[in-house]
């Protein structure tokens, strides 16, 4: 039996991030999740143009220099400048311009007086305060100039790389895709959601959970089907979809029992292995290849699969899309003490208390109780030497949302 970490490790070693792809940088939304393959290099200089950054007046900073509340500067104003304006502007000595924030800064001035420093005239203003020059200013290329790197690669472009990126000035720019994933359901008892199962029937659940957390997890899902307990058409339906995604996903059959389609189709070659894995839920697992497709057979018990979807399948989907694999964790204290199966490392099910920091147990840890999963906020992760959970021990914690 491998341990969980030898597993884990397994697994991740086996996958390589995708070849990068050449897209259109103005499609910025569509990019969100992924990762720069190269770096950005702005073909232009952020500010484009030295502009003003406040509501006021551009001056001379010398002729305001003497000004105070109680004897202001009174200066005639030649006009608006607007946001968006394009003309070229020239301060003459001794004059004011109105500017709004944003606005190019008139040729001449090098200065800007908040407006809440003046009396807000329209055809003369007086100022109340003198300025230093460069006040309320910024400078074309301040920010960036051009060839500087706004975007190294290795970037998970977040909506807050998006004005760099679009203001950049570049066409296109280099990413790794996300991961296509194909999700098999497998078991001659399984009806489609929405139907009433019979006599030893189930309601496939375990496919539109695991289509779900690869959404989540920002992959992107291009098949789900239900296959029977066949090891032909298990095959078949797994070589099929093996030819257009890089992730298969199945579940069931892969247990111990006489009927297990996925151990039927492919134990004993050269392309798969089916371990035990020392972990509660989740113990029976499947990993191998067809062609470039790397596939995850995993149990078919509901928290089974979404144990194994979190902890094996998610990571090497990361790696797959060039992120980080580590399953991100918190820390908490234990508020109510369970108990753990010796030599397997536990993922229990709990709630939260206290803004996060304390967890305790929720429902039955059996691998089949959906009601407790339905409820339950994240994954404690108790090492498998550990019998006995006892109330204030720090375990490390899987939260249940937020898994891109």
């Amino acid at each position: 039996m491998l341990t969980f970490d030898e597993y884990q490790q397994r697994v991740i070693a086996a996958v390589r991030s995708l070849p990068p792809r050449t897209v259109d940088a103005a499609d910025a939304p569509a990019l969100l999740g992924l990762v720069m393959a190269e770096s950005v290099r702005t073909r232009r200089a952020l500010p484009g143009f030295t502009n003003s950054a406040m509501d006021g007046y551009a001056v001379r900073a010398a002729d305001v220099r003497q000004a105070t509340v109680d004897a202001p500067v009174s200066l005639p104003v030649a006009g608006d400048i607007p946001a968006g304006d394009t003309r070229t502007l020239r301060l003459e000595p001794g004059t004011a311009w109105r500017i709004m924030t944003g606005a190019p800064l008139p040729d001449g001035a090098d200065a800007v007086v908040q407006v809440e420093l003046t009396d807000g005239g329209l055809d003369r203003v007086a100022i109340r305060e003198a300025v230093d020059a460069g006040r309320a200013i910024r400078h074309r290329g301040e920010d960036v100039e051009p060839g500087d790197e706004v975007l190294p690669a290795g970037t998970l472009l977040r909506p807050r790389h998006v004005p760099a990126l679009i203001s950049s000035g570049v066409g296109e720019v280099s990413i790794i895709p996300r991961p296509r994933v194909a999700i098999v359901s497998t078991g001659d008892e399984l009806v489609p959601p929405g139907q009433d199962p019979g006599h030893g029937q189930v309601v496939d659940s375990n496919a539109p959970m695991l289509a779900a957390l690869a959404t989540e997890c920002g992959f992107e899902v291009t098949a789900v089907r239900r296959v029977g307990d066949t090891a032909e058409e298990v095959r078949d339906v797994l070589t099929e979809l093996a030819e257009h995604v890089e992730l298969i996903v199945t579940s069931g059959g892969v247990s111990a029992g006489a009927f297990e389609p996925l151990k039927l189709a492919f134990e004993g070659g050269d392309s798969f292995d089916f371990v035990k894995v020392a972990m509660q839920p989740g113990k029976p697992q499947g990993f191998g290849k067809l062609g470039s497709a790397t596939v995850f057979a995993l149990p078919g018990n509901p928290v089974s699969s979404l144990v194994s979807f979190l902890v094996f399948v998610a990571p090497a989907g990361r790696v797959l899309a060039g992120r980080d694999p580590t399953v991100h964790t918190v820390e908490a204290a234990v508020a109510e003490t369970w108990t753990s199966p010796p030599g397997r490392q536990q993922f229990a099910r709990v709630v939260f208390d206290d803004d996060g920091r304390v967890v305790r147990p929720i429902g039955g840890q059996g691998s089949h109780v959906l009601g407790g999963l339905a409820g339950s906020q994240a994954l404690a992760v108790v090492p498998a030497d550990t019998t006995d959970v006892a109330v204030g021990e720090t375990l490390h914690v899987i939260p249940l949302e937020g898994l891109a």
